[in-house]
């Protein structure tokens, strides 16, 4: 049935059940029928995968899809099989190898998925020679560059592949890239500029909010009790995922750790039991989440520091595929700078430092700003959004702004003369005149800056020490002090000023506030029951079955018949002839 359609419409409408292309789509497949080389870059819930899919089942022979990860790869298999698509993967994870070659081989697959090691190998090219191929799709494609923040050396050894196969239309994938990783990807994989598409990066359906850390644990226990729904809480090491994971669980919702450190069935049974829940949180290190295609994730929040601005438009990225409204937190802390600085350091190239500090100097502008999150984020990726967008913190609540600069001169001035080796407790009890026992011992009571702040200005000490550590004129000592830093100079010789914002009182989220859903509605809930019977059933996830806009389509249109059925969004030809009467069976029981 499906070798037989040609048309990228009738293949939309009836397998993947939508009426119609989103935004560049369109765009996109129609190079990639016109048989020409493209890079789309897409943000993540944009529909990256149609757009590979329909190309691969509307042209002749096999697509084959390079991915980075077996997980992703498995996932998308899966949900690609759920709507009928011949699909499968060439991994060594993989025990039906000898069979998915001989479906290849035979013309009987319309995609085949496998991982960049593999497709650079002379063996799979020589087999790829023995089927035609319809395309070539290079997915999570900022792989491919030094610049990228996911960077796999692998995916610089693709182009002799697809000049083997110069006549087969290319087309790489990506959610993130900057200018300099556009540039490289394009280059790397023998695609012209004019084959680039950028859709744009925004993601209007994630609330971006940004705080200060102050309690880690208490700061995630508080966002999950007012998140429902699935989460990712990213941390910086792998003992803080197995505690956080350990509080959440112990409030009775369900949460796991995902880190390199667990043994890989573990890691395996971890992410499989977090794809099939619906409000199970994630504690993870970053090495959880690129090969994860789950679409109704409710909020990610980072409780430590991204690497930089496209880690964490990536990582956020992984909160509301589905469209539906989702949230992205980040806590940061002042040492968090500190010690992303020190790893530039020790663990970068030197010709990269210098990049790398742009990049983290851009996430201090993204936690410092008094400004729209949004638009710093967007202008980031060279776009030029709106100076509001309604749904990122300081949009909603403006925080206000207050010049601190002389209470910055007059904190660097105090740790000049304390010899810079001294904390900000220390520093507060000199500046604000309060005669500590050490104080007194270390003779800093007869300093000229001891007691110049008054109470109102001593209040501002620790957030103007936070502010100075992202900017480097402070940074941390060895033993936990602070000393002066390269930007300190240029404020204390008057030539900076420094903008201190304050942000408002904010009233905490009620419980499901933003949820979409039609929370209370029995119809909706007995819909939800019935998915995650099939799931069951079927060894799936939920939203393989239905995304939750489909059920709530379903409650609110109440279909009586399968032809009304098929009118919803994402309901396809497999899926109608496979739950349809399932579901008419409940909303039935419910009219009566």
């Amino acid at each position: 049935m499906l070798g037989q359609m040609r048309s990228p419409e009738s293949i939309l409408h009836a397998i993947f059940g939508f009426a119609e292309f989103r935004d560049t789509q369109r765009a996109v497949i129609d190079r990639v029928m016109a048989g020409k080389h493209s890079l789309a870059i897409m943000p993540t819930g944009a529909g990256k995968s149609l757009c590979y899919q329909i190309p691969a089942l509307a042209r002749p022979g096999t697509g084959l899809v390079i991915s980075p990860l077996i997980a992703l790869m498995h996932d998308q298999v899966r949900a690609a099989e759920a709507v009928g698509i011949r699909a499968a993967t060439l991994t060594s994870a993989d025990s039906n190898r000898a069979e998915t070659i001989e479906r290849f081989r035979a013309g009987a697959l319309d995609l085949l998925y496998a991982a960049p090691e593999r497709a650079s190998g002379e063996a799979f090219q020589e087999m790829l020679t023995q089927t035609p191929l319809a395309l070539i799709a290079i997915d999570e494609a900022h792989c491919v560059s030094e610049w990228g923040h996911d960077f796999r050396p692998d995916y610089r050894l693709l182009l002799p592949l697809l000049d083997r196969f110069a006549d087969v239309p290319r087309l790489a994938l990506t959610a993130t890239a900057d200018r300099d990783t556009r540039a490289d990807i394009l280059a790397q994989l023998g695609i012209p500029e004019e084959g680039m598409i950028v859709a744009g990066f925004d993601r209007p359906n994630i609330r971006y909010i940004v705080e200060p850390r102050s309690h880690r644990t208490k700061q995630v226990l508080a966002l999950v009790r007012e998140q429902p729904g699935p989460g990712i809480v990213y941390t910086h090491s792998r003992a803080s995922a197995e505690t956080l994971a350990e509080a959440i669980a112990a409030t009775g919702r369900p949460a796991r750790a995902y880190h390199a450190g667990l043994p890989p069935e573990l890691r395996a049974a971890n992410q499989a039991a977090f794809v099939a829940s619906e409000e199970m949180v994630m504690c993870a290190t970053i090495a959880f989440g690129m090969g994860i295609d789950k679409p109704d994730v409710r909020f990610v929040a980072h409780a430590a520091l991204p690497k930089s601005i496209e880690a964490y438009y990536q990582e956020t990225g992984r909160a509301g595929r589905d469209g539906d409204p989702a949230e992205a937190r980040l806590f940061w802390g002042a040492s968090d700078f500190a010690t992303a600085r020190d790893r530039i350091e020790r663990e970068v190239e030197p010709e990269r430092r210098q990049g790398e500090r742009a990049r983290l100097n851009a996430l201090g502008a993204l936690v410092e700003s008094a400004g729209c999150r949004r638009a710093i984020l967007l202008r980031h990726f060279d776009e030029d959004p709106p100076e509001s967008c309604g749904n990122c913190d300081n949009c909603l609540a403006p925080p206000s702004a207050l010049d601190a600069t002389e209470t910055a001169r007059k904190l660097l001035s105090a740790v000049y003369r304390t010899g810079q080796r001294f904390g900000v407790g220390h520093l507060l009890d000199v500046l604000a005149g309060n005669e500590s026992e050490r104080v007194r011992n270390l003779r800093h009571d007869r300093l000229s800056v001891f007691g110049i702040v008054n109470a109102e200005e001593a209040a501002l000490i620790r957030p103007v020490a936070r502010l100075l550590q992202t900017s480097e004129a402070l940074v941390p000592t060895e033993h936990g002090g602070l000393a002066l830093g390269p930007a300190a100079r240029a404020i204390l010789k008057g030539e900076e000023s420094v903008s201190l914002v304050l942000p408002p009182r904010r009233e905490r989220q009620r419980r499901g506030e933003r949820v979409a859903n039609p929370i209370g509605d029995p119809l909706f809930e007995a819909l939800r029951e019935k998915r995650k019977e099939i799931a069951i059933a079927t060894a799936v996830p939920p939203y393989v079955v239905f995304h939750d806009s489909t059920l709530r389509e379903m409650a609110a249109a109440k279909p009586a018949t399968l032809a009304e059925l098929s009118r919803l969004g994402g309901v396809g030809e497999r899926k109608l002839a496979a739950y349809g009467e399932a579901f008419l069976e409940v909303i039935g029981r419910f009219q009566q």
